[in-house]
């Protein structure tokens, strides 16, 4: 993997506002991993001891209820970090992390991102709006499961993946969820999940093909997802 004063993905998160002195010294003590699909990251209730830097790939992010159901919190692609709020609370972490994908990893060392945290105040601020974004997008998800219905969700869930993720070269959605894990997003059963993207298929909104889904209808899709 890429040195971090010269790796792009640096430039799509807090790492960004480092200096090139900081960047050598994360470079020389952070280590790179592969991960495999289905292979955690990390788990609620481990101690992380670090932040995890995704070069390639996605990740879910979940809780598990006391019922023993997974809640996907978010969906995590190329650029983000990962483990910073368990680093600045010093607590064991939240939520649990996934490959969704095949990833690339680095893990950056507890000691050298709190040593940033310290010395230098444009990198705080920047991982502290980070922080604050995602939990804009928690209020958000907390209201939307308790104010819309399935329908909308799984509307809003589509519309978001597409923003997110974008389509490959054969224009379906470059980013491929089991019938479970969509369920999981939304809050609902995976039976549920797969008869409303059937309806949505029949009403010409989507097509599927096994995992691969194209939207065929934004307009429609969005006026769903505001419930009309």
């Amino acid at each position: 993997m890429a040195k971090c004063e010269q790796c792009i993905v640096k430039q799509l998160n807090s790492l960004k506002t480092l200096t090139k002195s900081e960047l050598l010294r994360i470079s020389a003590c952070k280590t790179s991993q592969f991960v495999k699909k289905g292979d955690v990251i990390f788990d609620e209730g481990e101690h992380l001891n670090g932040v995890f830097c995704i070069s390639s790939g996605i990740c879910k992010v979940s809780k598990m209820s006391s019922n023993g159901r997974e809640q996907i919190i978010h969906l995590v692609n190329k650029g983000s970090i990962l483990g910073e709020r368990s680093l600045v609370n010093d607590e064991v972490a939240n939520l649990k992390a996934t490959a969704i994908s095949d990833m690339e990893v680095c893990f950056i060392p507890r000691e050298e991102i709190i040593s940033d945290l310290k010395k230098n105040p444009d990198f705080t601020m920047s991982l502290l709006k980070d922080m604050a974004s995602s939990l804009k997008n928690a209020d958000n998800t907390i209201v939307d499961m308790a104010q819309k219905t399935v329908k909308q969700r799984l509307a809003e869930m589509l519309l978001n993946l597409e923003a997110s993720f974008g389509y490959n070269s054969d224009h379906v959605l470059d980013i491929h969820l089991s019938r479970e894990d969509i369920a999981n997003i939304i809050g609902t059963a995976t039976e549920s999940a797969i008869r409303l993207l059937s309806e949505f298929k029949k009403d010409n909104v989507i097509t599927l093909k096994g995992k691969n889904i194209s939207i065929i209808d934004i307009p429609k899709l969005k006026k769903i997802a505001q419930g009309f």
